[in-house]
């Protein structure tokens, strides 16, 4: 522990609202979704008692929430905010508009999955859709990740290298609603780590009048500008280490962009996001008490892809496996196609690899379901024809689908319960 902190038992959004909490923040524009609403709840009650000052406002919807908490930033106070799933989409257009405006604020997401049909369950396919909105994108395994990734996210945010938003997620309801140990820094320790909010904009000042705009600009004009955010996006990656790396001497927790569970040996490796991973690991665990050599590689950072990190990772192996929480229709697992976009061309590049897609509306992953991926990774031979995407179900849930559509077609008749 470190010293003149302490440890609680906190859920995700609970760890989320602390982070917010150490980081001091100034201002919190909130629009209530589930299973987000738990983190603006506590913040409202520190602002309400005075533990935090600042100010905290509800706002009508999540695009106007976001619109706030741009202009916030931009006249230069340290912003947070967070959101979830539908209302993650509905602000999708000012996530693009605070990008560009380079405004340095942190935005958590609680991920669940996307109607319709409607489900409170959790996947990605709500934070994967703002992936290339300019935001740079955290995704976090535990809940002492979720609070240790708010004051990173920070000191990326603020880094005048950087100067672009930061989202970081959270799996709804397995991480949002789980209690963890989370150890929590004193508040002079957070504040010496983040230091004083310095805007790389000198803001909006009574005594200094300025005027801001938009414009509408030209072809040219307008690529300059889109590929100097991707630069700066581009820069987080040497940012990165170096907040890491002064994180790890402040307060004793090390992060990479990419995770690496016993995958020194490895020939076959399982890449993914989020809180399954710990499942995974446990997966990883018992393949290896059998004698099998298998390794799982975790991106913490999505956004900038840690490119090099994944190439380097997956450099001759004989068969790497994509698990996927999430599913582009038409395309198939979205994390798949970055990976395999990011490791082709090489020379010694993974012998095969296979996308499984699993997870989707926080449906489990069951332990015969991670075997069934091994056994395919293991039966993979460069040779076979490329593998379409798999869909990971169990036969009980296979029954539990084939029930539920028997039902529909007696209640709906001949038009009802296609096969």
């Amino acid at each position: 522990m470190v010293d003149g902190g302490m440890r609680k038992l906190l859920t995700g959004n609970a760890a989320a609202a602390w982070g917010a909490r150490m980081a001091r923040v100034d201002y919190v524009p909130a629009f209530p979704i589930t299973p987000q609403t738990e983190i603006i709840e506590l913040l409202s009650d520190w602002f309400g008692d005075g533990t935090l000052r600042g100010k905290f406002v509800t706002l009508d919807s999540e695009h106007s929430m976001l619109t706030a908490a741009g202009a916030a930033a931009a006249a230069g106070v340290r912003v947070f905010t967070a959101t979830s799933s539908q209302g993650l989409v509905y602000g999708l257009e000012l996530l693009y508009t605070l990008a560009g405006w380079r405004v340095p604020l942190v935005l958590v997401n609680v991920s669940r999955g996307l109607s319709a049909p409607i489900t409170l369950g959790p996947d990605h396919n709500d934070v994967l859709a703002a992936r290339d909105t300019g935001f740079l994108q955290l995704h976090a395994e535990t809940c002492q990740e979720v609070f240790d990734f708010i004051l990173m996210a920070y000191r990326l945010a603020e880094s005048p290298a950087v100067s672009v938003p930061v989202l970081v997620n959270l799996d709804g309801f397995q991480l949002s609603f789980t209690r963890e140990a989370v150890e929590l820094p004193s508040a002079e320790q957070a504040g010496r780590f983040l230091g004083p909010f310095q805007p790389l904009h000198p803001g909006f000042r009574h005594s200094r009048p300025v005027a801001q705009g938009v414009a509408v600009l030209d072809g040219a004009t307008y690529s300059y500008f889109r590929y100097q955010l991707h630069r700066a996006v581009e820069n987080a990656l040497t940012e990165f280490p170096r907040v890491a790396a002064e994180f790890a001497e402040t307060f004793g927790r090390s992060y990479s962009p990419l995770e690496l569970y016993r995958a020194d040996d490895a020939e076959l490796i399982l890449v993914m996001i989020g809180s399954y991973a710990t499942k995974a690991k446990a997966a990883v665990d018992r393949w290896r008490a059998a004698g099998r050599r298998v390794g799982l590689a975790r991106l913490r950072l999505v956004r900038p892809l840690p490119v090099a990190e994944l190439r380097r990772a997956l450099a001759g192996r004989r068969a790497v496996g994509v698990l996927d929480q999430n599913l582009a229709p038409g395309l198939g697992g979205i994390l798949f196609q970055e990976v395999a976009g990011a490791v082709a061309g090489m020379a010694n590049g993974p012998a095969v690899m296979r996308s499984f897609v699993g997870g989707l509306g926080g449906k489990d992953v069951s332990d015969d379901e991670f075997d069934h991926l091994l056994s395919t990774l293991e039966a993979a031979r460069p040779e076979d024809p490329p593998a379409d995407v798999e869909l990971l179900m169990t036969q009980s849930e296979w029954l539990q689908v084939a029930r539920s559509l028997t039902v529909a077609g007696k209640e709906g008749g001949d038009h009802a319960g296609s096969s």
